[in-house]
């Protein structure tokens, strides 16, 4: 099952330095199969990440093992089901 995380951007000042490490996780998760998308906001105050997970729980573990997450980027988090269409 496919999970949305609209998330809201906090702590600008460690964006720059912690997004390589970010996207080497978020590169690991597309290739185990857990990530289906991902990318920021053209205004970089969030992003939307689409996780390919069997359970909720398992999508939020994802998101609290991220470096964005543990370096407080991570502000607002909301995680919805999601089914693609087209």
């Amino acid at each position: 099952m496919k999970y949305a995380a609209f998330i809201r951007y906090g702590n600008p000042e460690k964006i720059a330095e912690v997004r390589p490490t970010h996207r080497q996780y978020l590169s690991q998760l597309k290739e185990a199969g857990k990530l289906w998308a991902s990318g920021p906001f053209t205004d970089d105050s969030g992003a939307l990440i689409i996780y390919e997970t069997e359970s909720e729980e398992e999508a939020r573990q994802l998101i609290e093992q991220d470096p964005f997450y543990e370096a407080g980027v991570f502000q607002e988090i909301q995680l919805k089901p999601w089914n693609r269409v087209f």
